[in-house]
């Protein structure tokens, strides 16, 4: 990759970045887990990043929210934020960043592609995010599901559509 698109993916990437934290900061609480605009970025990231940058910005994301930055839930941060309820969502994002970019990718960019990648990288923050609820606050598998998945399920299906939309709008500008 030659310096100018190197330029240009850490500028989408620090772009990214910020999107996420914004969409952090949009927060329903509805419970240990809140409804946040944040994966909707994340899952674009992802799409349109692709697996190594996409990486890299939730890599930056989380990295940045550890050091004290409030660009979790809420505005909030810190260790203990990846160490709380929400803990095994926010490390969820780095395998579903890079799972969902590369099928993505191998799906062609494609609008119905995008939108199955997107499903499953939800699905794979749900698997890692969910576990961790339970053991977190010692619920039982149907009380995390009750709590930290099943009503995001609507909203995260209204997100991922959004966001292949967007992608769609957005490829031929950016040129990614």
């Amino acid at each position: 990759m030659n310096t100018s698109n190197q330029l240009k993916m850490t500028v989408y990437s620090a772009l990214f970045v910020a999107l996420i934290s914004i969409g952090a900061f949009i927060a329903i609480p509805i419970g240990p887990v809140p409804i946040v605009l944040q994966n909707m970025f994340v899952l674009l990231a992802a799409i349109l990043l692709g697996p190594v940058w996409g990486i890299t910005c939730i890599g930056v994301y989380l990295l940045i929210g550890l050091a004290g930055l409030p660009v979790f839930a809420g505005g909030t941060s810190g260790i203990g934020k990846l160490f709380g309820p929400t803990g095994g969502y926010l490390l969820g994002y780095l395998p579903a960043v890079f799972v969902t970019a590369a099928i993505s990718k191998g799906l062609g960019k494609k609008l119905s592609g995008d939108i199955i990648a997107m499903i499953v990288g939800s699905l794979i923050v749900y698997a890692v995010g969910v576990p961790w609820l339970k053991v977190v606050t010692s619920m039982t598998y149907t009380k995390a599901l009750t709590v930290g998945m099943y009503p995001f399920i609507p909203g995260d299906g209204i997100k991922i559509i959004a966001a292949a939309y967007i992608a769609k709008s957005i490829r031929p500008i950016i040129k990614l």
